[in-house]
């Protein structure tokens, strides 16, 4: 199966699973640049079930929409746990959501470091007055891969919130 349709699957689970539950989601993105939005955007009656997205690609622009802390970025960087945890809590601050997944990577091809390389992601999944989870992956293959990846696992993690993948 292709990427496209098992993105376009994973959110239709998604928004039903969602609307079952009485809930709305909300994205934090930064190296997949509003794709997740996208995909569950692209469900139709989306808008019962998510309420916004957040494309924070830059450290400012997760400071200003998300209220990451400077310290945080400073000390962790934008590729960390600190950091997604920080954007994924900040969605729920900012929106209406019950629930909300944060994105932060490096898709390449450039921006690695020796202990950051090419497809290290770092996401985080919270529960307004619940837990925040967080998770890191390295994926493999060229920039595409990499963000389709991302996205597939954003809303894999989300569907587990719910016992459901």
């Amino acid at each position: 199966m292709n990427n496209e349709k098992r993105i376009g699957e994973l959110a239709q689970q998604l928004g039903a699973l969602l609307v079952q539950q009485g809930m709305m989601m909300a994205t934090a993105e930064s190296c997949t640049g509003g794709w997740l939005a996208k995909a569950v955007t692209d469900v139709a009656g989306s808008s019962n079930w998510f309420d916004r997205g957040f494309v924070t690609y830059s450290n400012a622009a997760k400071q200003d929409m998300l209220g990451v802390r400077r310290e945080t970025l400073e000390e962790h960087g934008a590729v960390s746990e600190a950091t997604v945890r920080a954007m994924a809590e900040g969605a729920l601050l900012h929106s209406l959501a019950d629930v909300s997944v944060a994105i932060s990577g490096i898709a390449g091809p450039g921006g690695a470091t020796p202990t950051k390389p090419v497809g290290t992601v770092w996401m985080a999944w919270s529960r307004r007055h619940g837990e925040t989870m967080t998770r890191h992956f390295l994926f493999a293959g060229d920039r595409e891969a990499v963000r389709a990846q991302a996205v597939m696992a954003a809303l894999e993690g989300l569907l587990a919130m719910f016992g459901s993948t």
